[in-house]
């Protein structure tokens, strides 16, 4: 359904694509340490000599522009599948405690004192064990409801987040605490090619899964009886978007900490450009997202002397946003 003052045209497509890979081109370009245009064309191609500016454009601009695009166009997609999925434009990532999990396991590796892919493997499996955690309470008898699913979501958070407040009363002032604060904020300040391995199979797996089920989560909008008669089985299909989707989300988040509001505002300005239609929504938040991911992490560089988390970033710009699209949408639907 094509809906008035959206857009749906090859050109709208291109012309997004283009954005995303002009914003990409502008980040590694700009920088706190400035470096010669010229100098940056040499060393993408490479055909610059090993020195300190190749190595600024290859071994930190790079991977950081990488990541952040892919960090992203994750987050989007999948607020914009909970939203979908859930029948709810107020879903985000957080829904299903994913992002507390996650946070959990990163700050117990950090207490423990694991090395740096330890605590990424932590807090990929305290993502993961959250859901499942949210899943079982959310279990009534044989069903499980959206409602009882969100609601149980809350409360893991709620309980997660405890246990991480309790982890930085107890932590060691001096190394632990400002480790654990740091990661929270959110950044991609000491972004390797490292975190890039780490994330990019995940994310591309789990969103091309996610990409693939715009039709059926379309069909699941329309009620659970109504997809059951066009032969979709909605409990296993929600199962499995939410698989791929936690998977999404907790990937991004062990390698950047906890970077919030992209997954619910990106979502609503994506529907605002393309209607609620979810095979066109969720291509529009991907690239969407990877846009407003890679301008919050310039900012983040550029904007002060000393680097600020993009977590605060995307929480400053993001969080008044939301409230004029809610202002805007109450308008146009008194």
């Amino acid at each position: 359904m094509r809906c008035p003052g959206t857009f749906h045209g090859k050109a709208f497509w291109a012309a997004l694509s283009c954005l995303t890979l002009a914003v990409a081109v502008l980040s590694l370009f700009c920088g706190r340490y400035g470096l010669a245009p010229l100098s940056v064309v040499k060393a993408v191609l490479g055909l610059a000599e090993k020195n300190m500016d190749a190595n600024i454009v290859l071994s930190v601009r790079l991977p950081r522009i990488i990541l952040t695009l892919l960090v992203g166009a994750g987050l989007a997609l999948s607020g914009a599948v909970f939203q979908g999925v859930f029948q709810n434009p107020l879903v985000s990532p957080d829904v299903l405690s994913v992002s507390s999990g996650a946070a959990f396991g990163a700050v117990l590796g950090i207490m423990l004192d694991f090395s740096e892919p330890m605590h990424i493997a932590f807090a990929l499996a305290m993502g993961c064990v959250s859901v499942f955690l949210t899943y079982s309470a959310a279990r009534v008898g044989r069903k499980v409801t959206v409602l009882s699913l969100v609601l149980s979501g809350i409360i893991m958070s709620a309980l997660f987040n405890a246990l991480i407040s309790l982890m930085k009363y107890v932590a060691d002032t001096e190394t632990q605490l400002p480790a654990i604060t740091y990661w929270l904020l959110g950044s991609f300040a000491a972004t390797t090619y490292r975190h890039v391995l780490i994330v990019v199979l995940p994310v591309l797996l789990g969103m091309a899964v996610l990409l693939s089920m715009g039709h059926k989560i379309n069909v699941l909008s329309l009620g659970d009886e109504e997809a059951s008669s066009l032969g979709i089985d909605p409990y296993w299909t929600r199962i499995g978007i939410i698989v791929a989707a936690t998977l999404v989300t907790a990937s991004c988040i062990t390698v950047t900490g906890i970077i919030g509001w992209v997954g619910l505002v990106i979502p609503h300005m994506a529907r605002l450009l393309v209607g609620p239609d979810h095979s066109r929504l969720l291509p529009a938040s991907v690239l969407l997202g990877a846009v407003f991911m890679a301008l919050m992490d310039l900012l983040a560089r550029t904007l002060l002397a000393t680097e600020i988390p993009v977590g605060v970033l995307t929480a400053l710009i993001g969080a008044p946003f939301f409230m004029y699209l809610f202002h805007r949408q109450a308008g146009l639907h008194p």
